[in-house]
């Protein structure tokens, strides 16, 4: 019964049932603030521009099994990072919902570096959404992204999620299209601070603020905060070796707070992330 009314919600809310996650332990704790420092695996699905500062392989698990204790709403992506002389191609891969509401993606990203100071993705996306008793449908839609130093500690991000605005079904307007754009400023080695403001058309924008501290090598502190849902956040990043291991909480006005975790392995990265994408870029 619990899960039939549940599901009878989710029908009569229609236009609001879908993902509206986006992956990353380390994003989240920033309030996703991080359009202009997306550096890890998880800009394939944020800003695929930014895989293009990485020369490195990377692969990222993030699950999250009950977010506010709602196992309706778990959800889990993995990514991978490819990088070549061509540019970086990237795979991933969504899961959302439960046995009676279930969506699922498969994405393909590929960047490129434009002289160490621009970087533009695309990211190619085939979303199933499953209902039982009404059936499935799928779509395909495209997302981009562009990321620019303006100097060595400040740069522009943005990104625009389903340009094509591809929708479920017979209902227009089914997949979100999102803008989003931001500045990210590195205030010292250790310290950086990201403010974006993201734009569903459907919703008022929302103004997204992350500060990040590397306190040492292997611990980082994060916190941030949004308005358009009002939240908090917070995080620590615990890298060690090839691994970083990254956890995050945030509160929700309604629902309280949650507790998020995830996982990057970094394949032949040596130092910090900051560390590594400034000496590829040539930063000092």
């Amino acid at each position: 019964m619990y899960k039939f009314i549940f599901i009878v919600l989710l029908l009569s809310t229609a236009d609001t049932t879908f993902a509206q996650f986006l992956p990353g332990a380390r994003q989240i704790s920033l309030a996703n603030s991080d359009v202009a420092n997306s550096n890890d695996v998880f800009a394939l699905f944020n800003n695929p521009a930014g895989l293009a500062q990485m020369n490195w392989r990377e692969a990222g698990v993030y699950y999250s099994p009950a977010p506010f204790g709602l196992s309706e709403l778990a959800n889990g992506y993995v990514a991978y990072h490819e990088p070549s002389d061509i540019g970086s191609f990237a795979l991933g891969g969504m899961t959302y919902g439960f046995d009676l509401y279930r969506e699922t993606k498969i994405i393909l990203g590929y960047a490129y570096n434009f002289e160490n100071k621009f970087f533009a993705g695309l990211s190619l996306n085939y979303q199933t959404t499953s209902i039982q008793n009404y059936g499935n449908d799928a779509a395909i839609f495209i997302n981009a992204g562009g990321l620019v130093y303006l100097n060595e500690q400040i740069r522009l991000g943005f990104s625009f999620d389903n340009i094509n605005r591809a929708s479920i079904g017979n209902e227009k307007d089914q997949i979100p299209v999102i803008l989003r754009s931001g500045l990210s400023y590195d205030i010292t080695n250790f310290v950086t601070a990201n403010i974006s403001v993201e734009k569903d058309l459907k919703y008022n924008p929302s103004l997204q603020f992350g500060l990040e501290y590397e306190i040492i090598e292997y611990l980082i502190l994060r916190s941030g905060f949004s308005n358009e849902p009002s939240r908090y956040s917070a995080g620590v990043g615990i890298n060690y070796s090839m691994f970083s291991l990254d956890y995050a909480f945030f509160t929700h006005q309604d629902l309280g707070f949650t507790h998020q975790a995830g996982i990057i392995i970094s394949f032949g990265r040596e130092g910090t992330r900051t560390q590594m994408v400034r000496k590829n870029l040539g930063i000092d």
